[in-house]
């Protein structure tokens, strides 16, 4: 008889994760992480507290992950390397960033802040006081979460061309009625979307450097 190897809680995690990417949050349940382990749903509560456990765990696991920038580059360039591994990092498990963004994780470990306070830090250095910072946060965060809604279904499915509603709908557009919407057309449907990520932060950095230039507080 093959001995099964201990349960630990990085094996829930591992397990939990992977769930997760296959069935989506709500798929997620004590019930059929147990049944994916081979245990029983008892087994779990020696290693996670609950499913809110769990999320804050995998959640921490993949911003524990980012790689951080150096912190000898220059405040633009910090800002640039640690939003695009942020990015990148929450685009390889689409489950994390929606359960961020329904508020069903918010790890809060050092390990998970250590990103965010990078990211305070090289906009300290560039001038900016606390509601600027605050202002310029919700402004990265917008960009990173909004353009991975956009790119994803449901933050759980990769997009991999227009889906035949879309093409659809497409199709029924009048370029006699929207004739500047029909021009764009082709590029909206289009794109790859790291690049197109890419470009709109550093637009964004653009516009943050030339606030920092502009004076005290950059407000």
């Amino acid at each position: 008889m093959t001995r099964r190897e201990p349960l630990n809680r990085e094996k829930v995690l591992d397990a939990a994760l992977a769930l997760a990417a296959e069935e989506g949050l709500k798929g997620l349940s004590m019930r059929k992480l147990a049944k994916t382990l081979g245990v029983e749903a008892m087994a779990l509560y020696n290693h996670v507290q609950n499913k809110t456990d769990i999320l804050d765990g995998i959640a921490e696991r993949v911003y524990s992950g980012i790689e951080r920038a150096d912190p000898d580059s220059p405040w633009p360039e910090r800002v640039r390397s640690t939003v695009l591994n942020i990015y990148r990092a929450l685009a390889r498990h689409p489950v994390v960033p929606m359960a961020l963004a329904t508020d069903e994780a918010n790890p809060n470990s050092l390990r998970a802040l250590r990103p965010i306070d990078d990211l305070v830090g090289a906009l300290y250095e560039a001038g900016f006081e606390d509601d600027g910072i605050r202002q310029t946060l919700g402004a990265l965060n917008s960009l990173v979460f909004g353009s991975l809604l956009l790119t994803t279904v449901g933050f759980t499915t990769p997009r991999r061309g227009k889906t035949e509603q879309e093409d659809h709908y497409l199709r029924r557009v009048d370029p006699a009625v929207l004739p500047n919407f029909s021009r764009a057309i082709p590029a909206l449907t289009a794109g790859d979307p790291e690049r197109d990520f890419t470009r709109a932060l550093d637009l964004l950095i653009t516009g943050l450097v030339a606030a920092a230039a502009s004076g005290p507080g950059t407000a």
